[in-house]
């Protein structure tokens, strides 16, 4: 077991910590204090003072005169910040990663895997320094060049959720960084230690590098008003969110109404189809822990199995001895498989949705409960929970953030199909077969409506080389890999007469 004041002392986390910071300095607010519990134990870990309105006018206004210079690096040059940031994370990894997981409840497991995500986009974002290409075109004017180029958008405001509390954060800020940009981080209320235990990490890389306000950090625990000020901040060219599509709604709307630009990550209601030509050993594993891992709250969760007929009982009965098998606590002991909800909120959330099911015909398969007892003390323990049910039920049309898995039958293929994208999110989608029809159709234009679309793997565990993100209610953004880093730029096209004549487009004649 982890020695938790041993984590805090490493991080460098205080009793009582600043939770507002330029990068380089903690910024002294006169925000209010807040307690964080920890959803493993209950106990109080560290308190924060939250980002007062004055300190984010601070941050802010730091930010704007910092993105003057930092436009003006070579990319490659900021990309060597971003390298000695990376080399900063793997000293903390095992500190960072046990923080993440008390604060936050997922595995340790899951927590290095998160920091390690962090010290890869930071490796990813080296390589795009000296990557970010435009094209060259033919103009239709003779001894013409067209070319476009791109530039970067100013200010990046970065909402992260509970569920990756500091991954989010780095696919967002490690590209935005190398693209010139600055970064204005808003942490989930739920887990603002983290947050600060990173910029405690990067502090003194940003300092020798004279990075002064390129990243900065405000947090806002109770009061949540941070979010709807970066939200309608016209100095903010960005706002990158992660969290509930209720939450995008409202930032969309109102980032939207001052055309500013937004890139949204909301909700997923992942669905994995069990073909009758499954390799079946393969189909378990995925589909338990796309359901159980970080017990069931990230966007990515498996959230219902699409299940043949033919194989539908014996799957079934697999899932049931699998279930049997997860141990669940501390998730600090990697004995256990699955921790805790983030809060006790959650866990109201887990039992109006089981509830739910039952009232609107859903058959249980493994019940779900509260955990009570010697080790789950902090009340936000719970046993992941099966229920056979219909696609067009209401719960199982919106996504619950917990580990609750949804069983749905289905006869053809084409089917099965229509069923997962029969649900408002379309985040990330799953087929497990050895049929190679079956995957093309599955991965064709009327195949997945999803952002993210997999054969025989799960629904959970995106890579950070690809681009992230979903469509319909997810929000349509796309993160991470790939070319995403147009998101954080602006695109210029520059056409550039060399002759001594003035041709029009379109072969016009206007002689005077």
């Amino acid at each position: 077991m982890k020695n938790i004041s041993e984590i805090l002392d490493n991080l460098k986390l205080r009793d009582i910590n600043e939770g507002t910071s330029n990068g380089v300095n903690h910024i002294k607010s006169d925000g209010e204090l807040k307690n964080i519990f920890s959803p493993v134990d209950g106990k109080k870990i560290a308190s924060v003072i939250e980002t007062s309105s004055k300190s984010y006018e601070e941050v802010v206004a730091t930010a704007q005169k910092s993105f003057l210079k930092w436009r003006n690096l070579p990319a490659p040059a900021r990309g060597e910040i971003v390298r000695q940031i990376g080399n900063e994370l793997r000293k903390s990894k095992n500190a960072l990663g046990s923080l993440v997981s008390y604060e936050m409840g997922k595995s340790y497991q899951e927590g290095l895997g998160e920091v390690q995500e962090m010290i890869d986009i930071c490796d990813f974002s080296v390589g795009l320094s000296r990557q970010l290409y435009g094209l060259t075109m033919h103009s239709e004017r003779p001894n013409h060049r067209m070319y476009e180029q791109w530039h970067p958008l100013g200010i990046v405001g970065i909402i992260s959720a509970f569920n990756f509390p500091v991954a989010v954060w780095s696919w967002n800020a490690m590209i935005a960084l190398v693209c010139g940009n600055v970064c204005i981080w808003k942490p989930s209320e739920k887990t603002p230690l983290s947050a600060v235990a990173t910029h405690n990490i990067i502090l003194k890389i940003l300092k020798k590098n004279n990075a002064h306000g390129v990243l900065n950090l405000v947090t806002d625990c109770d009061k949540k008003i941070l979010g709807k000020k970066i939200a309608s901040d016209k100095r903010i060219s960005l706002v990158s969110a992660t969290g509930s599509t209720r939450m995008g709604k409202s930032v969309a709307k109102t980032v939207g109404e001052r055309l500013g630009k937004s890139l949204l990550e909301l909700g997923g209601n992942n669905a994995m189809i069990i073909s009758q030509h499954a390799n079946l050993d393969i189909a378990i594993r995925g589909a338990v822990f796309g359901a159980v891992g970080t017990a069931g709250q990230r966007c990515t969760t498996t959230r219902r199995l699409i299940i043949h007929d033919s194989i539908y009982e014996k799957f079934k009965d697999l899932l049931v001895k699998a279930y049997k098998q997860i141990k669940i606590g501390n998730p600090l002991d990697e004995n256990n498989h699955m921790g805790p909800l983030i809060d006790k909120e959650a866990v109201k959330m887990y039992e109006n949705a089981l509830k739910e099911i039952l009232k609107e015909g859903g058959e249980p398969v493994v019940e779900g409960k509260v955990l009570n007892g010697i080790g789950y003390e902090s009340g936000c323990y719970v046993s992941p929970a099966i229920y056979s049910v219909k696609n067009n039920y209401k719960i199982v049309q919106s996504e619950t953030f917990a580990p609750i898995l949804y069983l749905i039958k289905y006869k053809k293929l084409s089917d099965a199909i229509l069923i997962q994208n029969d649900v408002p999110q379309g985040l990330s989608s799953s087929l497990m077969t050895t049929k190679i029809s079956e995957a093309e159709e599955f991965l064709s234009s009327s195949g997945s409506d999803c952002g993210i679309a997999n054969v025989n793997i799960g629904t959970s565990g995106a890579e950070i080389g690809g681009a992230f993100g979903g469509e319909k209610e997810t929000g349509g953004g796309r993160e991470s890999g790939s070319d995403s880093w147009k998101a954080y730029m602006r695109r210029q096209t520059n056409t550039i007469n060399y002759s001594d004549d003035l041709p029009l487009a379109q072969g016009i004649k206007f002689d005077f």
